[in-house]
């Protein structure tokens, strides 16, 4: 194996044509430079330096050993300072899992271009998929960071968890339905309403738990039809053929001729939680763990749930 210094020993010697001159650059004294150089030449094989009394010059062999010996310390040189970059995170991969709802949502582009913005040089990898495969990806230390509806259990031994999202929910309906313009909404307005789910990619449960938290709201909803993720189920309202609730982080991306309506009475929330794995977090995955937490201003409330651990009441 080479040895650097050996390297830099070598090419002071060989841009000064002189021992002791190389020797003075380099802060050390000539005799153990002349050792080194020696030792480099007979690990090599090769011979380096034509030495005479007056001077020292590369033997021809010397000369393309130099040049190569120029663009591997170079490179050894980038090599250090992308390191160091590393360890700082403002180079390397990142590989973030994530559902429809935390890009739709703007969760997750705003925690994005916040990190593009200070780690330009960063490669980005997205992966849209289930809950349950970004936690396994997250084990599999595939993905860095998963962006999940529910969080892993609290006693997980491998992952941690904590909520970037806690989205009250709006009532969307079309613009020209009779309760449009009607001021105060109550559940009895919205019981005899034929209405559009939402059936999650994710699971029935999702979809289970609404129904329930409409029911101790004070209303069953009829639905009459479904749809698989909320912004297609807008598009469903926009053509009157029912009324749904969203997400409130939705609200821009409603069409026209959907009006959304505030239910102060409705409790359900939808949470959107960040995963990571516990062990060796890379500066990178920890900086951007950071902006994805602080992103869309967390209220207090959000707060108090991440430090229980427990999932939104509804």
């Amino acid at each position: 194996m080479l040895d650097i210094r050996q390297l830099h020993y070598f090419v002071a010697v060989a841009e000064d044509e002189h021992v002791g001159r190389a020797a003075e650059r380099l802060h050390i004294s000539q005799s153990p430079l002349s050792r080194q150089i020696a030792q480099l030449e007979e690990k090599l094989g090769l011979t380096l330096f034509e030495r005479s009394q007056q001077r020292i010059r590369l033997t021809t062999d010397g000369r393309t050993f130099l040049a190569e010996t120029r663009a591997f310390l170079t490179h050894a040189n980038r090599l250090e300072s992308l390191a160091r970059r590393l360890g700082k995170g403002d180079e390397g991969g990142l590989c973030i899992g994530y559902l429809e709802y935390a890009m739709h949502s703007g969760v997750l582009p705003n925690a994005l271009r916040d990190l593009r913005g200070k780690r330009p040089a960063v490669h980005i990898a997205l992966y849209n998929q289930q809950s349950e495969a970004q936690l396994e990806g997250l084990r599999q230390r595939s993905l860095d960071i998963a962006l999940v509806c529910e969080p892993p259990p609290a006693d997980d031994p491998d992952l941690d968890a904590a909520q970037v999202l806690n989205d009250p929910m709006l009532l969307a309906l079309p613009e020209g339905h009779p309760l449009a313009a009607t001021e105060r909404l109550t559940p009895e307005d919205l019981a005899a309403q034929k209405w559009i789910g939402v059936m999650h990619k994710e699971s029935a449960l999702r979809h289970d738990t609404f129904v329930a938290a409409c029911a101790r709201a004070g209303f069953t909803p009829d639905i009459t039809m479904e749809a698989t993720e909320p912004l297609a189920a807008l598009g469903l309202v926009a053509a009157g053929l029912g009324m749904t609730m969203i997400q409130q982080s939705l609200r821009h991306q409603a069409p026209a001729g959907v009006v959304l309506r505030e239910l102060s009475w409705f409790s359900y929330r939808t949470p959107l939680w960040a995963a990571w794995h516990r062990i060796n977090l890379r500066p990178l995955v920890e900086s951007f763990r950071r902006t994805l937490l602080g992103s869309g201003g967390v209220s207090e409330a959000v707060m108090a749930v991440r430090e229980g651990r427990q999932t939104a009441a509804v």
